[in-house]
C-alpha cells in the first residue's frame, strides 16, 4: 500500500486541501498526515476526506502541533520524561492526535516514544556520525568510543523504558476503544527510546495486543546500521513477526535521511522488502529538498524491486 507523508509538502502550504491535492497528484493511493502540522490546515483536511477525494491511511504523534510549539517538535514531550507534567501532556496531546485519526478514518498512529537523557541531546551519536564522516568506522578508536557510549547508554535506560512501557500500556486502551493501530517507530539515534534490543522486548510484552506493532523506518536503521550499531537485515528479520508498516526513505551516508529512495543512497530495499505484507502501508517520508522528478523516478524504481 502506497502511502504518502504530508512532511514532504506541509510547510509550502497554508491550506490543508492543496495540501493533500499536491500529493493526491504523484499518484499515491492515500496521505500519512506528518507531526508539525498546523491546526489550521485541518479544515481542509477535513474537506478533502469528507469529499472522498482523499484517503488518510495514517497520523503521526503529535497531530496537529501543539499550540504552545514554535515549530515541529514531535519530541517537545516525551513518555520517558523525569517530569511528571511533561508526561501527562505528551499522554494528553497523543489521545487528541488519536481523536483526530479516527475522525478522519485512519489505521494507525506512528508514536514516538522518548529518550535516555545522557551528556547533550542526541550528541552522542552525532559523535559517532562525526567519526563515520572522518573516515574511522571500522578502526579501534571507533570501536573502543563507540562500545563506551553504547554501555553508558545501557546503564542508564531502564528507569526511561519503563516510562515508556506504561505509557504504552494506558495508551492500547485508547487505541482499542478507537480501533486504531499504535506504531512504535523504530527510531535513528542511540539516545532515543526503546532501542533494539528494548523494542524487541516491548513487542513481546504486547504481542497479544492486536493494536500494537512495530513501525519500520529505513532510514532511521540504515543510519544505526552505517554506525555499526545493527544490522539492518537482522533486525527487521528479528522484528517481522510484530511489523505493521514502514516510513520508506532512503540514506545519503552515513546518516542524511529523507532521501528519495535509489537517489545515491544505500538501503537495500529490494533485499528488506521481503519481509513486508502488501497490505502493509508504506509510507514514504521524504524531505522537502526532494523533487516531483526526483518522486517519480524512485517509484518507478520502486514498482519494479516490490515483491509482490
Amino acid at each position: 500500500m502506497n502511502v504518502f507523508s504530508t512532511c514532504w509538502n506541509s510547510r509550502r502550504h497554508h491550506d490543508g486541501e492543496s495540501m493533500i491535492d499536491e500529493i493526491l497528484s504523484l499518484g499515491f493511493d492515500a496521505v500519512e498526515l506528518s507531526h508539525g502540522l498546523q491546526l489550521t490546515l485541518l479544515p481542509g483536511i477535513k474537506k478533502a476526506v469528507e469529499g472522498n477525494r482523499a484517503r488518510i491511511e495514517g497520523v503521526h504523534n503529535f497531530f496537529p502541533a501543539p499550540i504552545e510549539s514554535l515549530g515541529d517538535s514531535p519530541d517537545m514531550y516525551q513518555f520517558t520524561s523525569y517530569k511528571e507534567p511533561e508526561r501527562k501532556r505528551a499522554l494528553e496531546l497523543t489521545f487528541q492526535t488519536m481523536e483526530h485519526a479516527a475522525e478522519l478514518g485512519a489505521s494507525y498512529v506512528v508514536l514516538h516514544m522518548g529518550s535516555v537523557p545522557f551528556f547533550k541531546a542526541n550528541e552522542c551519536t552525532r559523535e559517532l556520525e562525526r567519526m563515520a564522516r572522518n573516515g574511522l568506522i571500522g578502526t579501534r578508536e571507533y570501536a573502543l568510543r563507540k562500545g563506551e557510549i553504547v554501555r553508558r547508554r545501557m546503564e542508564l535506560s531502564p528507569r526511561y523504558c519503563e516510562r515508556a512501557r506504561d505509557a504504552l500500556a494506558v495508551l492500547a486502551d485508547k487505541a482499542a476503544a478507537l480501533n486504531l493501530k499504535l506504531g512504535i517507530e523504530g527510531r535513528s539515534h542511540l539516545e532515543q527510546v526503546p532501542g533494539e534490543l528494548e523494542m524487541l522486548q516491548l513487542m513481546q510484552e504486547f504481542a497479544g495486543n492486536p493494536h500494537i506493532g512495530y513501525w519500520h523506518d529505513f532510514g532511521h536503521i540504515q543510519r544505526k546500521h552505517n554506525l555499526l550499531l545493527l544490522n539492518h537485515e537482522q533486525f527487521l528479520q528479528a522484528m517481522q513477526p510484530y511489523l505493521i508498516g514502514s516510513h520508506v526513505n532512503d540514506v545519503r551516508w552515513p546518516s542524511r535521511d529523507h532521501r528519495a529512495p535509489f537517489k545515491g543512497g544505500d538501503v537495500d530495499f529490494a533485499g528488506l522488502l521481503r519481509f513486508f505484507t502488501p497490505e502493509m502501508p508504506l509510507s514514504w517520508e521524504l524531505s522537502s529538498s526532494m523533487t516531483e522528478e526526483d518522486i517519480h523516478t524512485a517509484r518507478r524504481k520502486w514498482n519494479a524491486c516490490l515483491p509482490w
